[in-house]
């Protein structure tokens, strides 16, 4: 997959929670910018590129910008991460970093993190009863993982407006993700008990985002690319 124009790309997904083990993928996403000539035309360039060996995902940057608006949690990820982790930084990018505190609302983050997990709870009960293959097991146990990550980092970003990438206690979620692929009714708890959580905390960001700041962002990568 060749991209021009990446402004901001790393490593996410369970290597940057700290939660990979040997064998597991190693997933990268990254943001990049279509020429701002492209986007006059009849036919609009793609606005996303997923590709394998490796696994990269890159969305253009107003795509990104709406689904960070729009409280999506895997693409805010890219703008939380170690700086370890990233692979690409440029000067726009590290704007868009700088600009982070101003993407998430309490409204729209409360309603992706508890709607992904969620997905996630009904992913587990499909899976059936822990009488199934290896396999099956290994990939059920994921997603009771994925649903306690999604609901405790969505809580703190709702709770403190600060997104932690890496996970305390990487055991732990390894450990809640085995009782859920072998009772997968046992994670209904948790899920219960963050929506409380959220139905009782009052967020410290604002009900509604304020698009101005990445509005104001985009257009300079756009005045950037005009060539």
């Amino acid at each position: 997959m060749t991209v021009t124009n990446i402004l901001l790309s790393g490593i996410v997904g369970s290597t940057a929670y700290g939660l990979a083990r040997p064998g597991s993928d190693v997933d990268r996403l990254g943001m990049f910018a279509a020429p701002t000539e492209e986007l006059h035309g009849l036919r609009r360039p793609r606005d996303s590129h997923v590709g394998t060996a490796p696994d990269r995902t890159l969305h253009e940057a107003a795509k990104w910008c709406r689904l960070a608006l729009g409280g999506n949690p895997t693409v805010m990820e890219l703008v939380w991460l170690p700086d370890e982790l990233y692979e690409v930084r440029t000067p726009l990018g590290d704007e868009l970093i700088a600009i982070r505190d101003t993407l998430p609302s309490a409204h729209r983050v409360r309603d992706a993190y508890l709607g992904y997990a969620t997905q996630q709870f009904r992913k587990l009960r499909s899976r059936g009863d822990g009488s199934f293959s290896s396999d099956t097991r290994g990939r059920t146990a994921k997603h009771a993982r994925h649903l306690r990550r999604l609901c405790t980092q969505g809580y703190e970003l709702y709770a403190t407006g600060r997104l932690e990438i890496r996970v305390d206690d990487p055991e732990s979620y390894h450990a809640f993700g085995e009782r859920a692929a072998a009772d997968p009714e046992s994670a209904l708890p948790l899920l219960r008990d963050f929506e409380e959580k959220f139905a009782t905390t009052r967020s410290v960001l604002p009900e509604q985002p304020d698009e101005r700041a990445a509005d104001a962002w985009l257009r300079r990568v756009r005045r950037h690319l005009y060539q």
